[in-house]
């Protein structure tokens, strides 16, 4: 028998795994801050409300099934929601990423606008094609404003890794950096790159940060960066972020340059707490960071901006190797819905998705090939829905 359609409280004692666990009354709060600046000074305008359910009680959520195993996670997730009658319909813009024409692009970023959240497979960006084609999943990102990309690396139950009780949060800029897509070649063999750091987004990614380990109770915000050698462009970065920690006297504040910082969390994770920093660098920690809990299949991951958010897996994998053989993990995937249902609101279902998902990984230990194990993707997806379906009508004992 499919889950109940009605909202069902679930216990406070579960403590689901996933980005910020639990009910993110708090969280869902933070993530979507608006921050804005006057006179070079950050002012807090409140919480942006996430978009209303319109019919009938239910969300219209775009969904971007994107390159390699995307489509086949994203086909799960809607499998599951069904199942659980989960009150969200999406709403399919497929995007070509061979397409040299934007128009794909432009008409998944008008659908995001339509509805206010997305969820989303990673699109290729194909390295050999031309310098003028721009990354899709960039154009999106930097369209909308998501400038804030949020990754919770935690050690998960059930999963054999070198580290155990690693705890990290990283918050990475998301719309400028290295990404900034400006490049040119005015003498033959000589390219300029050119990396673009404001001081209006590197304070807005720093407040975004402190905010976010004050609502949680953290103690530590440590900033990420390179000025040793880009005094500038880093510089500001670092700049901005000693500014904006002054307004925190509770949370201790520290720097730590960019490769001593991946040597540190190989060594010892367990030292890190809230991490900030610029935009490539964030795709390096996150990488590394994902690999010491378990893998890229594991970790969901959000983009936000004042006005939208995005839903993906963290670490923006293809899985181009592995697409349509049934064997990609789709724990990030479906963690990645349960933040999306989180943002809606939607909070007892993402606790109940992310309770079975638990029960999956660390009772059942029914694992994917990538965390060691022998099962399907469909194997695992079944597993989590028994697990919801044997739940059951919640009773006041579970409140």
């Amino acid at each position: 028998m499919a889950a109940s359609g009605t909202v069902r409280s679930l216990s406070q004692a579960l403590k689901p795994i996933g980005l910020l666990g639990g009910r993110l009354g708090n969280s869902a709060r933070v993530f979507s801050a608006a921050v804005n600046y006057h006179g070079g000074k950050s002012i807090y305008t409140g919480p942006i409300i996430p978009p209303p359910a319109k019919y009938g009680g239910r969300h219209t959520v775009t969904l971007i099934p994107g390159d390699g195993i995307g489509p086949e996670l994203l086909n799960h997730v809607r499998e599951l929601f069904r199942f659980s009658c989960v009150p969200v319909d999406f709403e399919v813009v497929n995007v070509n990423s061979s397409l040299d024409a934007e128009d794909d692009i432009n008409n998944a970023i008008t659908a995001i606008r339509r509805n206010g959240v997305a969820l989303k497979g990673n699109i290729e960006t194909n390295h050999i094609m031309p310098p003028s084609h721009k990354s899709r999943n960039n154009l999106l990102r930097t369209t909308l404003d998501l400038y804030a990309n949020v990754m919770h690396c935690k050690s998960l139950p059930g999963v054999q890794t070198r580290h155990q009780n690693i705890d990290i949060i990283i918050i990475r800029e998301n719309t400028e950096g290295e990404y900034s897509s400006l490049e040119h070649e005015s003498v033959s063999g000589v390219v300029e790159s050119m990396k673009i750091i404001t001081r209006h987004n590197s304070l807005r990614i720093a407040e975004y940060a402190f905010k976010l380990a004050r609502e949680k109770g953290r103690h530590r915000v440590t900033a990420v960066h390179k000025a040793n050698i880009m005094k500038l462009g880093d510089g500001l970065f670092l700049q901005c972020c000693k500014e904006v920690a002054s307004g925190y006297p509770e949370i201790t504040f520290d720097s730590m340059i960019v490769d001593n910082t991946t040597m540190q969390l190989v060594s010892k994770p367990q030292q890190f707490d809230v991490m900030v920093m610029p935009n490539l660098y964030g795709n390096v920690v996150s990488n590394v960071c994902a690999g010491l809990v378990g893998g890229p299949g594991l970790v969901p991951g959000a983009n936000y901006g004042n006005n939208y958010a995005v839903f993906e897996t963290a670490t923006r994998n293809t899985g181009k190797s592995i697409a349509d053989r049934n064997i990609a993990n789709p724990t990030a995937m479906l963690l990645a819905s349960c933040l999306m249902l989180d943002h809606l609101k939607l909070h007892d279902y993402a606790s109940m998705v992310r309770l079975a998902v638990r029960k999956t990984i660390n009772e059942t230990r029914l694992h994917t090939p990538d965390i060691g194990g022998q099962g399907t993707t469909s194997e695992v997806v079944q597993s989590i829905m028994n697990h919801i379906q044997s739940t059951g009508p919640l009773t006041s004992e579970h409140l």
